[in-house]
């Protein structure tokens, strides 16, 4: 079927995607803009994961002050390109990331940066609550290691849920980021003050 021009564009404003790759997914999609754009980012995704491990050393730092003045985050947020960093879907992704700092507090920005002590004596903790349930040793690991996925949805920032859409986490939202603007992106550093708090540095 033939794509008018204008509808290409549209879904180019849409999605940052490449001209052909807008072409072929509205042809695909019979035209259908919403069918074209999902398709997109469907395989923008599955392009993000090989994107992961390119490195990231432009980007911006961003200052995210809440209303009243009481609370603020300072963010790092890393891309490939200068030309990514100046696009307002990069920007909108580090304003997003911020009121999410804001918000949750995390301590850690994946579990990687966990430290291991602390790893060690919250796994500890939860065996112990476990030991007198008289379950057996699989149950108890199973149990353990539920508890500890929870432990770091609620200190990582990358597995929290986004506060926007809890339907997805905070990684889910870099990845898609990834696929729209088409280059890695990763989180670096972040300080969040709060009147009458010590800082929290990452």
């Amino acid at each position: 079927m033939s794509i008018d021009a204008k509808t290409v564009k549209v879904l180019r404003e849409k999605t940052g995607a490449g001209m052909m790759d807008c072409k072929r997914a509205l042809v695909e999609t019979d035209g259908n803009l919403e069918k074209a754009v999902e398709a997109l980012r469907t395989a923008g995704i599955a392009k993000a994961e090989k994107k992961g491990s390119r490195s990231a050393q432009e980007g911006l730092i961003y200052s995210y002050i809440h209303h009243g003045g009481r609370l603020g985050v300072l963010l790092e947020v890393n891309c490939e390109t200068d030309f990514v960093a100046k696009t307002d879907g990069f920007k909108e992704l580090i304003h997003n990331l911020s009121i999410q700092i804001a918000a949750t507090s995390p301590t850690s920005v994946s579990r990687d940066t966990v430290s291991k002590d602390l790893i060690e004596k919250e796994k500890n903790i939860y065996i112990e609550q476990v030991k007198s349930s008289k379950k057996p040793v699989n149950v108890i690991e199973k149990i353990v290691e539920g508890k500890m996925d929870k432990y770091f949805q609620e200190i990582c920032l990358l597995e929290q849920p986004f506060i926007k859409d809890p339907d997805k986490i905070v990684k889910d939202l870099i990845t898609e980021s990834i696929a729209m603007l088409g280059e890695n992106i990763t989180v670096g550093r972040y300080m969040r003050f709060a009147i009458g708090e010590s800082h929290n540095e990452n």
